[in-house]
Parts: C-alpha cells; sequence; structure tokens
C-alpha cells in the first residue's frame, strides 16, 4: 500500500460524494501518493481539506503546487482541481488535448466510469508536485 490511512476529516469529505465520483477520486488519491513516492525531491504529503475538500500538499519540501480533488459547480464529473494563478492546467491541455476536458486555468475533469488514463493522469500529477522545482530550476539556469 503507497498510500496513508485517510485522515478522519478528509474521509467524512470523500464520503460526502456520490459513490462512482468518490471511487473515482479515491483512484486518483492512490495515484497521487504513488506519484509523489516515484519524486525523491517530493517528500512526504501532507493530506488535509481545502475549501472542504480532499487536498495534497508538498508542505514538507515547497516542491509542488496544491492538488485538491472535487467537483467544479457546472458539472457531475469527478475534478482534479489545481491553483488557477499556475500555468497547469494550460500545459496539460498542450500535451493532452483531447484526453481530459477542462475548465479554464483551475479544473481537468475526469470521466466517471471506465478506465482512469494513469499515464496521463501521472504526468499531470507529477507536473503539479514538482511545480515550483522546476519553477525555480528554469530561474537558476
Amino acid at each position: 500500500m503507497t498510500e496513508p490511512l485517510l485522515p478522519r476529516e478528509v474521509s467524512r469529505a470523500f464520503d460526502a460524494f456520490p459513490l462512482p465520483i468518490r471511487r473515482r477520486l479515491l483512484d486518483v488519491r492512490k495515484l497521487i501518493f504513488a506519484t509523489a513516492k516515484a519524486h525523491d525531491d517530493v517528500g512526504p504529503l501532507t493530506e488535509t481539506l481545502k475549501w472542504g475538500e480532499p487536498a495534497y500538499l508538498t508542505d514538507e519540501t515547497g516542491s509542488g503546487s496544491t492538488i485538491r480533488l472535487g467537483r467544479v459547480k457546472d458539472s457531475e464529473h469527478p475534478a482534479i482541481l489545481f491553483n488557477c494563478k499556475t500555468t497547469l492546467v494550460d500545459t496539460f491541455r498542450e500535451r493532452f488535448p483531447d484526453q481530459f476536458e477542462y475548465r479554464q486555468t483551475r479544473a481537468l475533469l475526469l470521466p466517471v466510469s471506465g478506465a482512469l488514463p494513469k499515464q496521463e493522469l501521472t504526468v499531470c500529477l507529477s507536473l503539479a508536485l514538482t511545480y515550483h522545482l522546476d519553477r525555480r530550476r528554469r530561474k537558476a539556469g
């Protein structure tokens, strides 16, 4: 098992989602922890709530931008939400124009059922978890 036990308040937030969406977001949670573990410079994740939704932060290393799991107002799809002040969603849109549905600069929407595009999602999650490292490297270089 790569992911830790769910903190109680985060577990309650997942329980509030309809079952198909909860299942999909829990799959993404596993992928977030597996992706973080694959990067030595990301370090341990902080799992907490932001705006009442499960959120994943790289508090210890500051390597990445917050990843939040939930939904967007005008959609029934599960969503992975990112800080809208980053270039992350624009980067995802460039790399995977047809793989996902996007909402502005804030969210990547997932299908409720069917296979998760894990390879593409892992790339997106890696970019988010190392967002600040990559920016620091560009500034230094």
